[in-house]
Order: structure tokens, then sequence, then C-alpha cells
């Protein structure tokens, strides 16, 4: 009979006979996918590399051009001619020996250092103008920016113009723009690239193929003193088969070269007739011998239901992160989706890793289970840091070095209400890329990994305390009450203002999904009563005030003044402006009309934008903002800090503005410019539909002697004051607001907008 081993090794090789070949078949299609995956990643990274050195060349390029200008500029202020020409005739006569000799020179121009001169040429001179002037004067050294002309960008170089040690103006010079990038012209470019100079929001050059140019502030390189950089792209790079790079998917395909082999050689065998060495009936052996009328068992297979498809209500994808209301249009099913989604997103991107955490509401357990799911199911890895503020978890992304980050948290709302606030590849999602996680979710695009993602947990928030701590100095202890209104920040607010010097006294710190006490929402002026009584009882220096997930921040101070969100933004910008002249703030158009002309006073350039947090963060990234606030509460410092709103990190920057500051805080806040104001005005939209309602109100509106602007909805400045109609893009309301040099500009403002309001929505329900 043989060996009993060798027979069952027969038979089973046998009865695999029939599928070795088709699975040597689908080895060798796994084999070429690897090998033409490795081979596409080698290709790639050879292809990025050229592009780099080119990147890299230019760079050089326009540092040398940059350096000849300001060598040129430096030799002809040091000259004896101009020396003596500012000694016995001036500044304007001193302005014509500089630019004497000089090829291609455009303009020069020698200016006192008050630049009353300067400021009193505005808008006409130029704001870049200014700014590079300015910023020469700020840092006493020669600096550059590029500037608008008449036909195009220009170069601009400013420096302190000094004689006998003593500062006596700031010399301004303008060429055209190809004097520092001339050497560009040279640089050779790859197929399938694109390579482009940039400052801020604007593209000064470029080279090769637009359609990668969103995607090439991925390999920006700034140009060392000069606000430029140069940016490059190129297509993006292949996914990697099943997360092998190029080197272990070339070893992959080998092995699988290997095995088609092994499989091959094994259908080729000839196999003698296997002997059953058990003695059992076959199943056709025991149907034969059975009784004619023996009855046929009968197996009933029922096929497994099919689970019905989950729902996702297009609704609760907002303008700037997913909100809805918990067991009407969210529950945990939707967060696998919507998990799925963003996995598959970030799978797309060749993104790994991604932190989540949630905030304090009763139902974040649950729909943090289902998003990490639907993440899993993706093949992302996961890191939960468990219940935490919504900028510590923005932190987490930068801290643990996965740019993707999920909060969920449903910020001021409801307790009822949760959502998701999303970053993916260092940018928080919004508008139609919120879209765009539905549109996938229906469509089915979801990526469906082999092996499930990872899932670990983390402890940051000793890691968030010391970080801010080890940044922001406190020059004397300031004692303040810290009102949470029961949210998330309860916890790590406190401890952050403790470590860097003040004094603590805490007032509904008490994590509690349920807000027992107030609403946590400090835009609303009667959620800060209790927080008012508390800082005049406790003879605190200041009150402050959190909203449910810590990324908005209130203030007020003891004689029961709510400080506004946008004159905060004013004492930020003034501190963040002396380290950084000419800086780009941004504000939101519900901030007062006296916050430009702060912002301009102190050398900085303005910017009004829609409101909204992603929005807000989108446009800082693509301008190079260093600040930026919302009447909200938000406030986003790119000087010192990430980039994103923190309420918290706000919070100890005033503290330590106030406490270097002479005077106390209540003098130093109730100093910034004010006039008369309303807080938010909400009303209920008409039809529920605020986006409609004010497409209508926007829809040949006339303000007789007011600048109209519709960035967001309808805003109205005239030189008293202004007002506002704009949709919320959280509830459906409509949001108003209404400020004013004094009451009776005031009421005129208000009675102009009331009156159109009326003319749309006779019965609409208004407060003023």
């Amino acid at each position: 009979m043989g060996n009993p081993m060798q027979h069952g090794t027969r038979q089973l090789l046998h009865s695999f006979k029939p599928v070795l070949l088709p699975l040597a078949a689908l080895t060798g299609v796994l084999a070429l996918w690897l090998g033409w995956s490795s081979i596409a990643q080698i290709r790639d990274g050879s292809r990025r590399s050229e592009l780099e050195s080119s990147r890299n060349m230019g760079v050089q390029q326009i540092q040398q051009g940059l350096v000849q200008q300001f060598k040129r500029l430096n030799t002809s202020l040091e000259s004896p001619e101009l020396q003596t020409a500012l000694q016995t005739s001036g500044l304007d006569l001193g302005a014509k020996v500089l630019s004497a000799g000089w090829p291609n020179l455009e303009q020069a121009e020698i200016l006192s250092p008050d630049l009353d001169t300067a400021y009193s040429a505005l808008p006409k001179g130029g704001f870049g103008r200014l700014l590079v002037i300015e910023t020469a004067l700020r840092e006493n050294k020669p600096t550059s920016w590029v500037v608008r002309g008449g036909d195009g960008p220009r170069l601009a170089l400013a420096a302190p113009v000094r004689q006998n040690g003593t500062l006596v103006g700031v010399a301004y010079v303008q060429l055209p723009l190809n004097e520092a990038t001339a050497g560009l012209q040279t640089i050779g470019l790859i197929d399938d690239s694109y390579l482009a100079l940039r400052q801020g929001n604007q593209t000064l050059w470029e080279r090769g193929d637009n359609q990668y140019a969103d995607a090439a502030e991925r390999m920006a390189v700034p140009i060392a003193d000069s606000g430029l950089r140069l940016v490059a792209a190129t297509v993006a790079p292949p996914a990697p088969l099943f997360g092998l790079d190029a080197v272990p998917a070339l070893i992959a395909a080998l092995v699988c070269v290997g095995v088609v082999f092994v499989l091959w050689r094994l259908s080729r065998l000839r196999l003698d007739a296997v002997v059953a060495v058990d003695d059992a009936p076959t199943l056709e052996q025991a149907a034969a011998s059975a009784p004619n009328d023996a009855p046929v068992p009968r197996l009933d297979i029922k096929e497994p239901a099919k689970p019905a498809p989950v729902v996702v209500d297009r609704s609760i994808f907002r303008a700037y992160d997913i909100r809805g209301v918990v067991g009407r249009t969210l529950d945990p099913n939707v967060a696998i989706q919507i998990g799925h989604a963003i996995g598959s997103l970030m799978h797309e991107q060749g993104l790994h890793d991604i932190v989540v955490g949630r905030d304090g509401r009763l139902s974040g357990p649950a729909l943090i289970e289902g998003l990490v799911e639907g993440l899993r199911r993706a093949g992302r890895n996961v890191i939960d840091i468990g219940m935490a503020p919504t900028p510590m978890i923005y932190f987490g992304a930068f801290h643990l070095r996965t740019g993707c980050c999920v909060s969920v948290t449903g910020s001021h709302n409801p307790p009822d209400y949760n959502g998701f606030k999303i970053v993916v590849g260092g940018e928080t999602l919004s508008g139609d890329a919120i879209v765009d996680l539905h549109t996938r979710i229906g469509d089915g695009r979801l990526h469906r990994a082999g092996n499930p993602g990872s899932i670990s947990e983390r402890d940051i928030s000793q890691d968030y305390v010391m970080r801010i701590a080890s940044d922001v100095q406190h020059g004397r202890r300031l004692k303040v009450v810290v009102d949470a209104g029961n949210g998330v920040a309860g916890e790590v607010g406190p401890r952050v203002l403790e470590a860097i010097g003040a004094e603590v006294e805490e007032l509904y710190c008490e994590i509690d999904g349920n807000f027992p006490n107030h609403h946590p929402d400090p835009s609303e002026p009667h959620n800060l009563t209790d927080l008012i009584s508390m800082v005049r009882r406790r003879g605190a220096d200041l009150g402050i005030a959190f909203d449910g997930d810590g990324d908005r921040l209130g203030v007020v101070i003891p004689d029961g003044e709510n400080i506004y969100p946008d004159r905060l933004l004013m004492l930020f910008a003034g501190d963040v402006l002396e380290r950084n002249p000419g800086a780009v703030i941004v504000y939101d158009v519900k901030c007062t009309g006296r916050l430009p002309g702060y912002i301009l006073r102190h050398g900085g350039s303005p910017l009004m934008w829609k409101t909204g947090h992603s929005l807000i963060k989108a446009k800082m990234r693509e301008i190079g903002a260093e600040l930026a606030g919302e009447m909200s509460g938000h406030f986003f410092f790119a000087e010192r800090w990430y980039g994103f709103d923190d309420g918290i990190y706000a919070a100890a920057r005033l503290l330590e503005i106030l406490a270097f500051a002479e005077g106390s805080p209540q003098e130093i806040l109730g100093m910034l410019p004010k006039g008369v104001s309303t807080p938010e005005i909400k009303v209920d939209a008409p039809g529920g539909d605020p986006h409609a309602f004010v497409e209508r109100f926007c829809d040949g509106a006339f303000f007789e002697g007011g600048r109209m602007s519709t960035i967001d909805g309808m805003r109205v400045d005239w030189p008293d004051g202004w007002g506002l109609v704009r949709a919320s893009n959280t509830t459906p309301v409509l949001v108003m607001r209404f400020d004013a040099d004094n009451e009776l500009a005031l009421a005129r403002i208000q009675s102009a907008f009331r009156m159109r309001l009326h003319q749309l929505q006779p019965n609409l329900q208004l407060p003023f």
C-alpha cells in the first residue's frame, strides 16, 4: 500500500491539481502588478528628484539676482555722492543720485522716516509699496517685496538711509521683476511637471503644465529674506500596492515569480491512482445502497438577508464641517460611512495615519467607535487620543506627524447635535471637499483595504500643555476665572493657564455633555452672566470663556464689559505686527469697521474674508497670513503656533500681552477702539433656508451712500458704521450684526436694513 504519508500527499496533490494552473496564472498577474508598482515608484522617485534639482537651482538663481540688486542698492547708499547730496540738498536730490547709472530702474525715491507722504498717498500709492518700506524701517535692514506695477509685477527694494549713523530716510526703488528672475529661464524642466514663483497667493512666474498648480505648495521652498517661494509639482505619486515601497514590491514580485514556477511544475507531475484509506462509503455509494423508498434528506439553505443600505443625509455636510442631530441625521452607522469616506480620501493621497478625538457629548463614544471602524476599513491607522478639545486634536496631527485628524464635536450647538471637523493632508476640509465625501459615499467610491488599519491610544494632553507653556511667557501673575460651560476644555484649559503662571478660578469646568448650567457658546452675551459675577466676587483681573470644544474664546473684564473678539483681534494684531511688520491679518465679515484702520496704523495688511474656521484657515495658507480672527471667537495664530483655531492658546497669548503691558487688564482692554455695536443677531430663516433668502436679499439690493460687499452675505459700509446679513452655515438662521460710531448712526443703519428685509418678508420678526 506504500507509505501512508506519501499516499496522503499524493491524494492532496491530486485533489488540487485542477486549480494549480489557474492559481499560477493569478500569482503571475500579481507578480506583474507588483513589478509594475515597483517600476512606477522608481520612475516617480527619479522624476521628483530631477524636479527638486530644477527647483533648487531656481532658488539659487533668484537669490543671486536679489543679492546683486541689494549690493547695488547698498553701494549707492554708501557712495560719497549720495551722502553729499543728502547733506547739502536733501532727500529729493539724494533720490536722483540714487537712480543715476542704475540700468532698468523704473522708480527711485527717498522718504522721510515718518512716512507721512507714503500714508497720505494711500490707496493710490499701493499697500505693497508701504509694506516693504515699513519692513525695512522696522527690521533696520534692506528688504524686498514684489508689488503691482502698471502692466505686471515689479521688484521693490527698500533700505534705511543713514548719515553719520543717524537715520534720515528710507530709500525705495522699483525694477522689472526679471531683474531677479532672469536666471529662471535657463532652468530645464521635465515633462509632466510644474514650477512657479509665488508670493502670498500670487503666482509671479510659472512654467510647465499648470494642471498641477494646485498641488505645487507641497514642494515649496522659501527664498531667504524675500517673502518669495518657488513651488513645484508633478503627477501624483502612484499608490503603493499593499503599502509596499519600490524595493519591497520588487522583492515580492520575484517571490511571486518563484511561486508561479513551483505551481507550474506541480501541475505537470503525473500522479498514480490514489487509493482511499478511509473505508467509509462515498455519498454516491451511500445513495446507491439506500432503499428505494427511503426519504431523501433535504437541506433548506437560506441566503443571509442583505443589510439595508445606510442612508446618509446630504444636509449634514455643511460649508466647513459635518454636523447633524444625533438619532435623526447622525448615528454610528453614518459615522462608519463618513470614516470610510475620509479613509478612502487619505488612501488616494497616500496618507496612512490619522488622529481622532471627541468632545464631552454623550453621543461621542458611539460616534467615535463608528468613525474608527470606517477609517480602519479603508486601511488607515488610527491614533485615538480620547476626550480632548478640538485644538488639541489639531495639535495631535502636528505633534504625531500624521497631517490628518478628525474631531468628533458638536462645538457650541445644543447637546443633541454632534459632528466632525476634518483635516486631511494638513488641509481642513470645506466646501466642495466636504460635499465630495457625501458624493463618494453615494457613488460607492470607498476603498476597502485587504487588512484593516491598526488602532492605538495616546494621551497627549501633557505634551499640549508643555508646548504652550514653553512658548508663552508670563510677565506677572494674573488672576483669571475660567468658564468652560461644562465643555471639553474644562480639564485642559485651566491646566494650560496655570502652566504659564496664572492664578485660575474654575467655573463650570466639570465636563458634562448635558451642559446643565448654560449653553457653551461665549458669543451669546447671556451665557457670560455667571462669569461676570464670578470675576467680580473673586476680584479677578478678567474672565475667560471657552465654547463646547475649546476652539473659541470669550473675554469679560471686572466692570462687566464683554470684550468682543474683533476688539481682541486688534490687541493680537498689534502684538504680532511688532515682530512681523507688514504681515497680513485676516478677519471675517462680522468684524468691526475700525479693525482694518487699526491694522494699517500698526504696519499690517488687513484682509476681510468669509466666515468659517476652515475657510479662514484656507485663506491664511493661501496668502501666508500670520494671524486671523472671527467675530465668533475663533483666533488663528500662524506666528509661533500652527495656524489652526485654538481658544486655549489664544487665551494664553492674551494673558502674555496683558502681563507685560503697563496698567490693569481692564484699562488695557478698555482702551481698544470701540463704538456702538450689537452682538450677533440670529433670526429664523424664512422657509428654513437662510442661503436662499440671503441670495434674494442681495439681488438688486441698493443702500444709498453705502459700499456693498457680497464676500459672505451682504455687508454694507458707511463712513460712520456698517450692517451685515448673512446665512449661517451651521443652523437654519440669518445672522445679522450692526456697528456704528454712535447710537444715531446705528439706528439709521438698522432702519435701512429693516426696510429691505421687510420688502422681501413683511412678517419677518426682527429684534431691532
